[in-house]
């Protein structure tokens, strides 16, 4: 007879197993929520759809104070304010009490609402590493009457880039003509190192062909397009955790750890202007991100 007591040892391994997990589950959505990979009020619905899951499961106390700019003593002051426990989980907010939440969020982190209307111009903008040029390119094969804008770049070609098809490849005397002659759309230096533009003619014929028309660009880049047309639909590329952000950055293997480390914090600075965006899609598939990108677009 088995005691219940003293379970047999093999279910107190496997039950340690699961509360390991659980805890690193617990500790990757505190990083998102911290860099902004997912909305606080993504968590509460999360939370209210499975109490036991990472967000239902989270202390309401570490929930707030992963928020960024929230500290312990305005954590406090708020859960008295909202009469909210410190003990209580994120999955075990009653009705008011997630209501509550619910309305302080979106007063200090506002979701965003999408615009009436579409234009035929959409930007796809985002962090590095999260994936828009791979998005971008499965968006071209599947949809030959979109045009995919060609950026000018004075970085040098990674391996497998081809001139013409991934990049216009030019030293900084070219870019800078470029620049002069009004030529480019919009254009940045990005990572504090390299330059990247967007070609205006291609993009302005086939406008007027009635082509709609796809630019991959920066958030910078993004900024500059919206405000030469803000009937641009801009969207905003996210990365599905912030660790596999970390992981394909790291994976490709084209940058060495001090630029890694700089596109890091700029990728923190980019997911924190997200709200500028009309629409967010996920990139945890590419055939599914590049088809909710193209619904946007259509």
């Amino acid at each position: 007879m088995v005691d219940a007591q003293h379970p047999p040892e093999v279910d107190r391994a496997a039950a340690s197993r699961k509360a390991v997990a659980a805890r690193r589950a617990r500790a990757s959505l505190k990083r998102d929520i911290a860099t902004r990979v997912v909305r606080p009020q993504e968590v509460l619905r999360r939370a209210a759809a499975d109490s036991t899951g990472p967000a239902g499961t989270m202390r309401i106390t570490e929930f707030l104070t992963a928020l960024p700019a929230i500290g312990e003593g305005k954590r406090d002051r708020l859960l008295v304010e909202l009469e909210i426990s410190p003990v209580k989980r994120v999955g075990g907010l009653g009705v008011r009490q997630r209501r509550a939440l619910c309305a302080w969020l979106d007063t200090r982190f506002p979701e965003p609402t999408p615009r009436a209307g579409r234009s035929r111009l959409v930007v796809l903008a985002g962090p590095t590493a999260v994936g828009k040029g791979t998005v971008a390119a499965q968006i071209k094969a599947e949809h030959p009457a979109m045009l995919l804008s060609v950026s000018a770049t004075t970085r040098p070609p990674r391996p497998g880039e081809v001139e013409g098809e991934h990049y216009f490849f030019v030293d900084d005397a070219a870019f800078d003509r470029m620049v002069a002659d009004g030529e480019l759309l919009e254009h940045a230096t990005v990572h504090n190192r390299y330059r990247y533009g967007t070609p205006r003619r291609p993009i302005e014929r086939a406008l007027a062909d009635g082509r709609t028309v796809l630019l991959e660009i920066d958030l910078q880049g993004a900024r500059q397009v919206r405000r030469a047309d803000p009937s641009a639909t801009l969207v905003f590329l996210l990365p599905p955790t912030w660790d596999e952000l970390v992981s394909r950055l790291v994976g490709r293997g084209t940058e060495d750890a001090e630029e890694r480390a700089r596109r890091l914090r700029t990728a923190r600075a980019e997911l924190a202007a997200q709200s500028e965006f009309d629409h967010f899609v996920v990139n945890d598939d590419v055939a599914r991100a590049a088809a909710e990108v193209a619904a946007l677009a259509r």
